[in-house]
């Protein structure tokens, strides 16, 4: 029998303010025929708008998605078909291994491509973020990096929202003592980490933990850290600069990404208000990566 694909349609709109955003995509979800994905999410370039962007396994009404739309200040949606992918094969074809200083990043597909004397560390294309290859995860890799070269060695450990974990992952490679802990606020990416932990050898070494932020009980157990992960968005990294400050230890260290180099004096401005001065920045095209320490 012959798989028939199913035909997906988005359908997109940009409007400003948080709030507006998350009650325009509430609305959505109340349509019927009703939606199989709504998300509002943050347009980062300091604009103040937000985007909510909807999927349907038929063609939406446009006339009742902007109905809907109108009374938040939505601009129209704009409404497409969404070509029938497979969005993790394709992404597994085309992406090559990444070298971040010691570290080999690679998928499956590239197991016959690992050089020696490299530290490898297989992670997988999917749904969580953070293969290597972009300019935030590659920014944090190379930073960890070149402090580990000059004699950094962290006995406590914290990857914030962590993806796929492959920055914990990193850490535990070189780490063999520290205490690691990897946190997301999606249990997709939690189990997602999981399962990369296992794949790379790692079971034990890292503990994998749903949170916001620090917030969790075993996370502020273990604390204070020497280094700290967060490799997000530049309004969660401006929120967490105080609790940051709480759980990292006089003298540790703090690697940041997931900023766009227009935000990074931003970012860098919360965390010497909360006690950090800036070690280190690197651009990566229009990305940057932080090492701030904690005085």
């Amino acid at each position: 029998m012959t798989a028939v694909s199913q035909t997906t349609y988005s359908a997109l709109t940009t409007l400003e303010g948080e709030g507006a955003a998350r009650a325009l995509a509430e609305a959505i979800e109340a349509m019927e025929p009703a939606p199989y994905g709504v998300g509002a999410f943050e347009i980062e370039d300091d604009s103040g708008l937000w985007e909510v962007g909807t999927y349907f396994h038929s063609a939406p009404d446009a006339e009742a998605l902007n109905a809907l739309g109108k009374p938040h200040g939505a601009k129209a949606f704009v409404i497409s078909e969404v070509p029938d992918v497979d969005w993790v094969a394709k992404v597994r074809r085309e992406l090559s291994p990444v070298e971040a200083g010691r570290f080999f990043v690679y998928g499956s597909h590239d197991a016959d491509k690992v050089p020696e004397g490299r530290i490898a560390l297989q992670i997988e294309a999917t749904v969580a973020f953070g293969t290597g290859h972009h300019g935030t995860t590659l920014g944090c890799l190379r930073a960890f990096d070149r402090l580990f070269t000059a004699g950094l060695r962290p006995a406590k450990v914290a990857d914030i929202g962590c993806g796929t974990a492959v920055l914990a992952i990193a850490a535990a490679a070189v780490l063999p003592d520290a205490l690691i802990i990897a946190s997301d606020i999606d249990q997709v990416a939690v189990d997602v980490a999981q399962a990369n932990v296992a794949i790379n050898g790692l079971q034990g070494r890292v503990e994998c933990l749903e949170a916001a932020g620090f917030e969790h009980p075993r996370l502020g157990e273990a604390a204070p850290y020497d280094l700290v992960f967060a490799n997000i968005l530049k309004g969660p990294l401006i929120e967490l600069a105080p609790p940051m400050s709480a759980h990292v230890c006089k003298g540790g260290l703090a690697i940041l990404s997931g900023l766009l180099v227009v935000q990074a004096e931003a970012v860098t401005a919360a965390y010497v208000a909360a006690g950090f001065a800036l070690e280190a920045r690197e651009d990566i095209g229009e990305w940057s990566t932080l090492v701030l320490k904690r005085g």
